[in-house]
């Protein structure tokens, strides 16, 4: 069996008990053995998050990638949406969270974000679609794929892990699902037929599958795998990181093409200047991150590039070999 986390939550309205209603469903949410998929065929869990703004006031939606279970996400992320709304006058920022990868990519595919924090995969689809990047976290080299074993394993090289079932997130996640495939693919593995590839749902899912010994190996990204040694330190001394992939730009900060030039710097201002203030630092250390830097479109071809060679090897991004 396959261990992945499944969250039941609803859309909550943006009341002044919203928060405590949500809090109250997280907490008494069940945590269920599943199959292994990414939970594509479940309702999207899209909390959102603001004061009550003023009629006067537009609303933007700023979406943010998965690259949590939704409670991390949203204990992470909801405070750079307040700080948002703190020091962007005349706009109220709603915070949105999908359940799960292809949620979130439908949504992105749909220009249904305003404002948005993609993976790399999420920003060149995203350009392709009419957004474009003004932003990106900061943290070099943090954007790598790590393929992680129990500390007891027998595997020892990469074709050790022939004929093995391997745990990802999601197909689309470019650190954690694409970079170690293509690793894979480049120490002699087949991915496609060598390996059987285990959708979990996230990373967190993706370690403890490790941990549980239902996957020979499984992935994640450093990010992630910090939070995981601070939060879980006995289940995470249990594992070791077996090997790092090359690195990848960070997740990127994105605008829809219509939202107003002007708005986009004051939002750029915003985030551009976190680590200067302690109220700032104290949420960019909650995430993990230094700082946002600027960024450009441009900044995202080394993706695309990578994306061509992906392809080219093992076949389309969207569309898994399944065995």
């Amino acid at each position: 069996m396959i261990f992945a986390i499944s969250h039941r939550a609803a859309a909550l309205s943006r009341s002044s008990g919203s928060f405590s209603k949500l809090i109250q469903i997280l907490l008494f949410t069940p945590v269920f053995l599943l199959g292994a998929c990414d939970n594509s065929s479940k309702p999207a869990y899209q909390p959102e998050f603001s004061a009550t703004p003023s009629p006067s006031v537009k609303e933007y939606i700023f979406g943010i990638h998965p690259q949590r279970n939704p409670i991390k996400l949203h204990a992470v992320f909801s405070p750079l949406v307040n700080y948002l709304n703190t020091r962007v006058q005349g706009a109220n920022f709603v915070f949105e969270a999908s359940r799960n990868f292809s949620t979130f990519d439908q949504n992105l595919a749909e220009r249904h974000y305003d404002f948005v924090l993609p993976n790399p995969y999420g920003t060149i689809k995203g350009i392709d679609n009419g957004y474009r990047v003004f932003g990106k976290m900061g943290n070099e080299n943090d954007l790598r794929g790590l393929i992680v074993v129990r500390r007891d394993s027998t595997i020892k090289t990469v074709a050790d892990l022939k004929g093995k079932s391997l745990s990802f997130p999601a197909p689309t996640a470019l650190a954690a699902t694409l970079l170690p495939k293509y690793f894979l693919h480049t120490h002699g593995l087949n991915v496609n037929k060598d390996i059987k590839s285990i959708y979990v749902g996230s990373m967190e899912s993706s370690l403890m599958n490790v941990y549980q010994g239902n996957v020979a190996a499984g992935t994640a990204y450093p990010p992630a795998w910090r939070d995981f040694r601070k939060n879980q330190p006995q289940v995470a001394a249990e594992l070791k990181v077996m090997w790092e992939t090359e690195p990848m730009p960070d997740n990127s900060l994105m605008a829809r093409d219509d939202m107003p030039r002007e708005l986009v710097e004051r939002v750029a201002q915003a985030l551009f200047g976190m680590h200067n203030n302690e109220q700032g630092r104290a949420i960019l250390a909650r995430m993990d991150l230094s700082l946002f830097k600027p960024a450009v479109n441009e900044d995202y071809q080394s993706v695309r590039t990578f994306i061509k060679k992906y392809e080219a090897s093992i076949g389309p991004v969207d569309q898994p070999s399944k065995r």
